[in-house]
């Protein structure tokens, strides 16, 4: 606000557009020094008038002390041409915040452009040069009048001629801000350091060092071996030898503190994506970043990977998964607000472990049930055409001591596929050699689609060392594997 007689005006807020940062479009005037130049500076920072128009997107939020800062270092300089990169060593702020508090001063009337930095491929960038301009609202604020001595001159080159009387206090209280310089704020750690460090040295009447400046021997003027403010202090070579000197500020020990960090929202995410991923099935193969954020609610809520079991048990089990996030992103849905406490959460759970424990003895009753039925004596085929087979083999086998010949099989047209490594014996109970290849080529094809009947009648009825006879160790060995493994739970057969 500004005070003109009786009446009380308030001050528009400060913006300048685009169009209006040039040295040639400005409103403003050209501040001759940097000491007038920081007291416009300061008023702004503390009028509160400026408001950065990007803020709610990205940015600084608010014209503050870093922004001062950046305009101490260009206070500095003659010409105003600073460099990125300059300021950026002075300040030790990033790249993209120096841009950002250059912007802010140029939208407050602070800056003006008087020739703008190109980049130009295969040639060095040229850093902009800056007009330092105090605003129109600075004047206005404080009172300060103006005059145009050359009515040829532009309008940004007008000079101070006076001030109000209201105007003068507020003026000095910003000549001391300008006569002050605002450095960078130091961590909590490093202020403590210092005052501890300078509490010891007056103690010990010694010369203590500018804080935030390690020094490692006091410094001397001359070769006079005493100091005005008194002696200095030596410690014995053992104590400096013996390495069991203390630091002040001693680090603690990752041990002493649990032995690991504790984790934050984000990482207790990534923590039960990556344990969701390895415990369910349908999520092998998933982005863990994914899962972190669809399971980011339950996450949040301080859900484990039991409880999400057994919330996904009580919306149905899945037999069909196309894309894993996405199934347990409908699954979750609504999930922290149906099993909001605990013990909900915890009867969940315990619904789950029981259809587990109920699933497990199912199984456990199928294999046994499975194993006492082919445990148990022989029964014989259900089909039909097997059971013929089996009949007319055992015609075969009652009609071999009175030396008939009966068909073994049934397809007159079977072809042997490949020859037998163990020769036919001749005479096999009054067989030929042609009959008994012909018996084998016939148990080989059934053996092909699966069907070990043959095989394990005649080793059943007739024993092994016959039926090897009859149709050879390596075929008989391998009915029987066969046999075997068809009782087995983990093997199956198909047909191609």
């Amino acid at each position: 606000m500004s005070v003109e007689g009786d009446g009380v005006s308030v001050l528009p807020v400060l913006f300048v557009s685009a169009v209006g940062q040039w040295l040639s479009t400005t409103s403003g005037r050209v501040a001759l020094e940097g000491y007038s130049w920081m007291q416009a500076v300061h008023w702004v920072a503390g009028s509160g008038l400026y408001v950065p128009r990007r803020h709610r997107s990205h940015g600084p939020r608010a014209f503050g002390a870093t922004t001062v800062r950046v305009a101490q270092e260009l206070a500095q300089l003659s010409p105003c041409r600073p460099g990125i990169g300059y300021l950026v060593r002075r300040t030790g702020l990033s790249e993209r915040s120096v841009e950002y508090h250059l912007g802010m001063l140029r939208e407050a009337g602070l800056l003006a452009y008087i020739v703008k930095g190109t980049r130009v491929r295969g040639e060095r960038a040229q850093a902009s040069e800056f007009a330092r301009m105090v605003p129109v609202e600075y004047d206005a604020a404080l009172g300060i009048r103006t005059v145009l001595r050359d009515d040829t001159a532009p309008a940004y080159t007008r000079a101070v001629c006076g001030i109000a009387e209201t105007g003068r206090e507020r003026m000095a209280e910003l000549a001391k801000k300008a006569a002050r310089k605002v450095r960078k704020p130091r961590s909590k750690a490093s202020s403590r350091t210092s005052t501890k460090a300078s509490a010891r040295g007056a103690e010990r009447d010694v010369v203590t060092a500018v804080p935030g400046e390690a020094r490692c021997t006091p410094m001397q003027v001359g070769t006079s071996t005493g100091f005005s403010a008194g002696g200095t202090y030596s410690p014995p070579e053992d104590k400096l030898a013996s390495g069991e000197a203390k630091s002040p500020t001693p680090k603690k020990s990752m041990k002493q503190a649990g032995g690991r960090r504790r984790l934050n929202k984000v990482g207790r995410r990534f923590q039960l994506a990556r344990e969701l991923v390895q415990e369910l099935d349908w999520l092998r193969g998933c982005s863990v970043p994914r899962i972190a954020w669809v399971a980011r609610g339950v996450a949040d809520a301080g859900w484990t990977v039991t409880d999400i079991r057994g919330w996904l048990h009580l919306r149905g089990e899945v037999t069909r998964v196309r894309r894993g996030s996405g199934l347990l992103a409908v699954l979750l849905v609504n999930a922290e607000h149906v099993l909001d406490t605990p013990a909900k959460r915890t009867e969940a759970v315990e619904k789950w472990r029981g259809a587990q424990e109920a699933a497990r003895r199912h199984r456990v009753e199928q294999v046994r049930a499975r194993t006492e039925r082919y445990d148990n004596d022989w029964t014989g085929p259900t089909s039909h055409r097997i059971q013929q087979e089996v009949a007319a083999a055992f015609e075969k086998v009652r009609e071999m001591p009175h030396g008939g010949r009966a068909a073994l099989t049934v397809d007159d047209e079977a072809i042997v596929i490949y020859s037998e490594t163990t020769p036919a014996t001749e005479g096999v109970r009054g067989l030929t050699g042609e009959e008994i290849a012909e018996t084998r080529n016939d148990a080989r094809q059934r053996l092909m689609m699966g069907d070990t009947s043959p095989i394990t009648v005649a080793v059943d009825t007739l024993g092994r060392e016959t039926a090897e006879q009859l149709y050879g160790p390596a075929l008989v060995r391998r009915g029987l594997q066969l046999a075997h493994g068809a009782r087995s739970s983990l093997m199956t057969f198909g047909s191609r």
